[in-house]
């Protein structure tokens, strides 16, 4: 049994507070436990030099971490500019462009802001899931708007991380948890059960291809809490795309 009597496979607290900055396209605030990030949409009508003229838009998306999100201060340089920040923001962007049909954002191009407000593990996790409902938002705000035609969302896409422990695999580590497991996966999938990506690290000792495969299966289990929680905050949305 985990901290508070947490079960292996249950997942943190959730908690979504949509449209959370009111001059954003899109936001929320998504809280994986004690782990809290503003997810914000900006659009601008046009596109990067290298994709103009090639009939379709662009999503990408930036990630920082506020400098007291962690037990101790980060400067606000490093915070921006680190090798892992452009590498999350990175993660970000692509998990999320499998969700979209860029062919429906024609010179329209979606940036995505992740800001850490406080981090106790999974922040690359819950800027996904969180920049989904995001993009929802702001997609929902374009076809009211008249700027696209057809909702651009093909895909629910969310993430979790899974550790492996000495008493057996946990899901959805916090940073305690994070920073003393045998090895862990970052997993990013959509609704129907597809892996967009698999981050995955031995960090104190290698583990078979059957506990790899145990670790994927029983984070179906927390990624089902987590489409239920998009759907809730995006339900029109989702209808459409047939999501029941």
């Amino acid at each position: 049994m985990r901290q508070n009597n947490r079960p292996v496979e249950q997942i943190r607290s959730l908690k979504v507070t949509p449209h959370f900055l009111p001059y954003s396209e899109g936001s929320c605030l998504i809280e994986y436990g004690k782990t809290k990030i503003i997810c914000s949409v900006s659009v601008e009508e046009r596109l990067p030099k290298w994709l103009q003229g090639q009939d379709q838009g662009w999503l990408t998306a930036e990630y920082s971490m506020l400098p007291r999100s962690t037990h101790t201060r980060i400067r606000r340089d490093k915070a921006n500019n680190s090798g892992r920040s452009q590498e999350i923001s990175r993660l970000i962007a692509r998990s999320l462009r499998a969700a979209v049909d860029l062919k429906q954002l024609k010179d329209i191009s979606i940036i995505l802001d992740c800001d850490v407000l406080q981090a106790d593990g999974g922040t690359r996790t819950a800027s996904i899931t969180g920049g989904w409902i995001a993009l929802n938002l702001a997609c929902d705000f374009l076809l009211k708007q008249g700027k696209i035609k057809q909702n651009p969302i093909i895909k629910q896409v969310a993430a979790l991380s899974v550790g492996l422990m000495p008493e057996g695999i946990y899901s959805d580590l916090n940073y305690e948890e994070d920073s003393t497991c045998w090895a862990d996966l970052n997993l990013v999938m959509t609704h129907e059960k597809e892996v967009i990506e698999i981050q995955g690290t031995a960090e104190k000792q290698s583990f078979s291809l059957g506990t790899l495969n145990s670790m994927i299966e029983q984070s179906w289990v927390g990624f089902e809490e987590l489409f239920e929680l998009q759907k809730k905050y995006t339900h029109e949305l989702t209808h459409e795309l047939g999501i029941k």
